[in-house]
């Protein structure tokens, strides 16, 4: 492929990102709550709430710790590309790889199109392939190792108040993803000391009847693993500490909203152990849920949510709790996408048309 062809390819899957693809989670989020709303909802549990200044501040506390999670994400990303982008440009990468994760089903995720993405600023492909799939490494690693801590402190109650034993159904769940991360984990840590046999691998799949029209992208991917590899394993222990550090730090405040949100609603005794398995369930809730079908998980994690937090929160006001907690956490990604994404396809069209004039 020409580099004028591969210019307009580009171009052509850029055009292709149809804003309108955020109405689907929204309806779908919106359903849910209905829904739950129609099911659960008592009028004397929510008039039961205090709408005063704990509230509110709890909140606040909430969305202060979500806008920290961003940052985080902000900060390693400008370290993973060695300071190609400024931590603005970081912060402003982050929102539309998180708007790509909004959009697409949580068993996807943002990363299968993040490579694309960055590949679009002015780094090299193999830049891009390195830093998302330092990021996929990264984050297995920091779920693999907590979800052991975690479920060795709290057992099956990790999952469900109501859960005595693992080999029931949601038990079952958390094991099967576990080991999925746990292999697919492994496989890209492999693949990262024995580049050269990812690289032999990919090239035999390139002759394959069936996938031969993917042959360029093939090898190109082949060789951007040999680059990669070697990119990450010459790096310094600092950068590794650094990165690591950042990524816990935008996990916990991930599952440290939930809570925030539910302190807001719920009068809870403040026990460092009890505060410590609602948030242990917060990150199992968002492990069990990777395989949902629906965009980020829209409509389950709403469904799933009192279910998870019934024993600190009433189950009648467990949609109200459910939609707070969304309103934080998920549907701003999709007005701020909204709002950065068509100004950052112009520039970036606007760029590779020059690099095309000039070629």
């Amino acid at each position: 492929m020409s580099k004028s062809s591969k210019i307009s390819s580009d171009e052509e899957v850029l055009n292709s990102l149809n804003l309108n693809k955020i109405i689907l989670p929204v309806i779908l989020g919106i359903l849910v709550i209905i829904y739950m709303v129609f099911r659960q909802f008592n009028v004397e549990e929510f008039s039961q709430i205090k709408w005063n200044q704990r509230l509110w501040t709890y909140i606040g506390i909430a969305i202060f710790i979500y806008v920290c999670r961003h940052l985080f994400y902000a900060m390693r990303l400008r370290i993973l590309s060695n300071k190609a982008f400024s931590l603005k440009h970081s912060f402003e990468l982050v929102a539309i790889w998180e708007f790509a994760s909004a959009i697409s089903p949580t068993s996807i995720g943002g990363s299968a199109v993040a490579v694309f993405f960055l590949s679009q600023e002015k780094i090299s492909g193999a830049k891009a392939v390195s830093i998302v799939l330092y990021t996929v490494i990264i984050d297995t690693l920091f779920f693999l190792l907590s979800l052991l801590i975690l479920l060795s402190v709290f057992g099956p109650k990790l999952i469900r108040p109501d859960m005595t034993h693992m080999l029931q159904g949601y038990g079952v769940t958390f094991i099967i993803v576990w080991l999925f991360m746990f292999l697919y984990g492994g496989i890209l840590l492999w693949g990262l000391y024995r580049p050269r046999v990812i690289k032999q691998i990919l090239h035999f799949l390139a002759k394959l009847p069936l996938i031969r029209r993917f042959k360029k992208s093939l090898y190109q991917t082949g060789m951007d693993v040999v680059t990669t590899s070697e990119d990450l394993r010459t790096m310094p222990f600092s950068f590794h500490v650094k990165a690591a550090s950042l990524t816990i730090g935008a996990w916990v405040s991930r599952f440290l909203t939930v809570n925030f949100v539910i302190l807001a609603l719920v009068e809870l005794d403040w026990e460092w152990m009890r505060q410590f398995l609602l948030y242990a369930r917060s990150q199992t809730m968002y492990v069990i849920t990777q395989f949902s079908p629906t965009p980020g998980g829209s409509g389950v994690m709403e469904l799933m949510f009192s279910g998870f937090f019934t024993d600190f929160i009433p189950k009648g006001i467990g949609s109200v709790a459910a939609l707070l907690w969304r309103m934080i956490t998920y549907y701003p990604y999709l007005i701020i996408g909204a709002i950065i994404i068509p100004n950052w396809i112009r520039r970036v069209i606007r760029h590779k048309r020059s690099l095309r004039s000039n070629a």
